[in-house]
């Protein structure tokens, strides 16, 4: 059996480490996104880990380091396609970034222990959890601090409800008043309501806003023929 000819102790129980440290890291780190109920929780935090720490050691143990070099890539771009299925747009927010880094963190986790490089692992994971613990309450003194339009970036979006034959002519005009009151339109997208209705979602991105011209803005379209109903909403970019 070509097991036989090819298995040796030392190797295996070294593969066995690498990937041991991975399972008890990624352990770490997914009971903390398992304890806040994230996308993204206990089970798939380990098996990321695991996972890269298994692709890494099996090329080191095959290719020696310029084919582990080669997997790291490899386990970089795909973790970050899995993390890309953790992020959810929910209207002008986008949640599940935090999620999606730290799955891309314990791929990091997994890649050193793979590589035998334990300690480094050890303080990586440190640092993700730090990430995800220490810097919650710092985030949370930010957020409640009152919000200056002025000066922080956010994210407006104009909601046009409009009959369905009359979604084009409107989408123009509403094009044309936006780029005359100097507010960058961002995208249009048609959302249907009902059989006979459609709303027009214009995102706006910019560093400054003024609330007074973008009400005259919302009230001119208002009154544009064939609208059913306008509002805007503001996002500061709601990332969990």
């Amino acid at each position: 059996m070509r097991f036989i000819e090819t298995f040796e102790f030392w190797s295996f129980l070294d593969s066995v480490m690498s990937v041991t440290t991975a399972f008890v890291l990624g352990t770490l780190i997914g009971a903390e996104r398992q304890y806040r109920q994230r996308v993204a929780g206990l089970r798939t935090n380990v098996l990321v880990a695991v996972g890269a720490a298994a692709f890494v050691d099996l090329s080191m143990r095959l290719t020696g380091n310029d084919g582990a070099v080669r997997v790291i890539s490899y386990v970089v771009s795909g973790v970050g396609f899995l993390g890309a299925g953790a992020i959810m747009k929910e209207g002008a927010n986008v949640r599940g970034l935090n999620t999606a880094a730290t799955l891309w963190g314990a791929a990091a986790v997994g890649a050193c222990a793979g590589a035998d490089m334990l300690a480094e692992a050890v303080m990586v994971t440190l640092f993700v959890l730090a990430g995800n613990t220490l810097l919650r309450p710092l985030v949370n003194v930010i957020n409640s601090a009152p919000l200056d339009t002025r000066t922080s970036e956010a994210t407006y979006a104009i909601r046009v409800t409009v009959a369905d034959d009359a979604a084009p002519a409107v989408r123009d005009r509403l094009t044309r008043r936006l780029a005359d009151a100097k507010f960058p339109v961002g995208d249009i997208e048609t959302e249907e309501v009902s059989d006979t209705a459609v709303d027009l979602v214009a995102t706006l991105v910019a560093t400054s806003v003024d609330r007074p011209a973008l009400e005259a803005v919302v009230a001119a379209i208002r009154r544009e023929p064939d609208v059913l109903h306008v509002s805007w909403e503001l996002s500061t970019g709601g990332v969990e």
